[in-house]
C-alpha cells in the first residue's frame, strides 16, 4: 500500500512532467522528492519514472501503480467511512421492499428527506406482490416491508403495525360490454369476460391472484399501474384500489360496477425484524407512522393535488 505522500508524488509527476515542478507543487525540496521516487522504485524493484528527455514521465509500470494505488486509497477511504458510520449507529445498508400495490414515485420525497441526513446508508428499494412481500422479510431479502397485505404470518422476531386500509372497486372501461349491464354483476356474468391480474411474486408458494373466477380468462400484467391502464383501455375487468383510481372514476375513464360478491378492504402493514433496529430503520419507521404519508402512499400519484 502506498502512503498518501507517495501517491501524491506519482500524481504530481504525471501532471507536471518534471521532478522540480512536482516538488514545488508538493511544497517539498527536490532532493526529498527525488529520494522518495528512488525509494518507490527500490520497493517495487521496477522503473517507475522515465527520466529521459525533457519531460519526466511515469513509465507504464508507474502509471499502473498510480491508478491502482489511487483506487485502493479510495476503497480504504470508503471503508473507513462505512466503519465510522456503523459505529455511530447507522446501518451500512437498508433494504426496503414495498408491495407493488404502492407506487415508487410516492416515496421519492421521503428518500430526499433521508438523503438530507447524509447518513451514508445505502438504500435499496425493490417491490414484491402479495405473499412475495412477506416472503422477502422472512427470507432476509428485506429489512423493512411496506404495504404488505393479509394477516402477518409466523416470522421469528416479527414486528409490525397497520399502515392503512385499501378499498377496492370493481371497475370497467365505459367501452367494455359489462359497462352496459344493469344492476349488480354476478359471478357468472363476470366470468365470461377476461380479468386483468397482477400475479403473486412468492417464490416458494404457488401464489395467488385476486379476482379470477373458475374458468375465467386472465391477462397477467407486471404492476398495479399496468392493471389500471389495461382496464381503462377495456382490455379486461377486475378489482382496483379506490383511492388510486379516484381521478379516473371522476373523469369517466373507468366505471364502478356493483357486484353480488363485494371484495373486503385490505389492511396494509409495515413490518420488520425486531431486535436490530439501527438509526436508518428507526427513521423510516417514524416517517411511515405519519398518517399524511400513509394517505399519500395509498392514494398514489394520480390523485395528488
Amino acid at each position: 500500500m502506498l502512503s498518501e505522500e507517495e501517491l501524491a508524488l506519482l500524481e504530481a509527476v504525471r501532471e507536471s512532467g518534471s521532478l522540480s515542478r512536482a516538488a514545488a507543487k508538493l511544497s517539498k525540496a527536490p532532493s526529498t522528492v527525488s529520494h522518495t521516487a528512488r525509494q518507490l522504485e527500490t520497493r517495487f524493484d521496477a522503473l517507475l519514472f522515465d527520466r529521459r528527455g525533457y519531460r519526466m514521465q511515469l513509465t507504464p509500470a508507474g502509471l499502473l501503480l498510480a491508478e491502482e494505488a489511487g483506487r485502493l486509497m479510495q476503497d480504504v477511504s470508503r471503508l473507513t467511512q462505512r466503519v465510522r458510520q456503523v459505529a455511530s449507529g447507522w446501518e451500512d445498508r437498508l433494504w426496503i421492499v414495498t408491495d407493488e400495490i404502492l407506487e415508487f414515485e410516492t416515496l421519492i420525497p421521503v428518500i430526499r428527506d433521508f438523503d438530507a441526513l447524509e447518513s451514508g446508508v445505502k438504500l435499496r428499494l425493490t417491490n414484491e406482490v402479495l405473499g412475495g412481500t412477506w416472503e422477502a422479510l422472512r427470507d432476509g431479502r428485506a429489512d423493512l416491508i411496506v404495504g404488505a397485505t393479509n394477516e402477518p404470518p409466523a416470522i421469528p422476531s416479527l414486528s409490525w403495525f397497520e399502515f392503512g386500509v385499501m378499498e377496492w372497486v370493481f371497475a370497467v372501461s365505459p367501452r367494455h360490454p359489462l359497462a352496459k349491464v344493469k344492476g349488480a354483476l354476478d359471478r357468472a356474468e363476470i366470468s365470461r369476460h377476461r380479468s386483468v391480474v397482477v400475479a403473486d411474486s412468492s417464490r416458494l408458494s404457488s401464489g395467488r391472484a385476486y379476482g379470477i373466477l373458475g374458468g375465467q380468462a386472465a391477462l397477467a400484467v407486471p404492476s398495479m399501474r399496468a392493471k389500471i391502464l389495461a382496464q381503462r383501455e377495456g382490455l379486461g375487468v377486475g378489482w382496483l384500489p379506490r383511492q388510486r383510481i379516484a381521478s379516473f372514476l371522476k373523469s369517466g375513464e373507468l366505471m364502478e360496477k356493483s357486484t353480488t360478491d363485494p371484495r373486503e378492504p385490505n389492511v396494509l402493514y409495515v413490518a420488520w425484524r425486531s431486535g436490530h433496529e439501527a438509526r436508518a430503520l428507526e427513521w423510516w419507521l417514524e416517517q411511515l407512522r405519519q398518517p399524511q404519508l400513509s394517505k399519500r402512499l395509498i392514494e398514489g400519484i394520480d390523485n395528488r393535488n
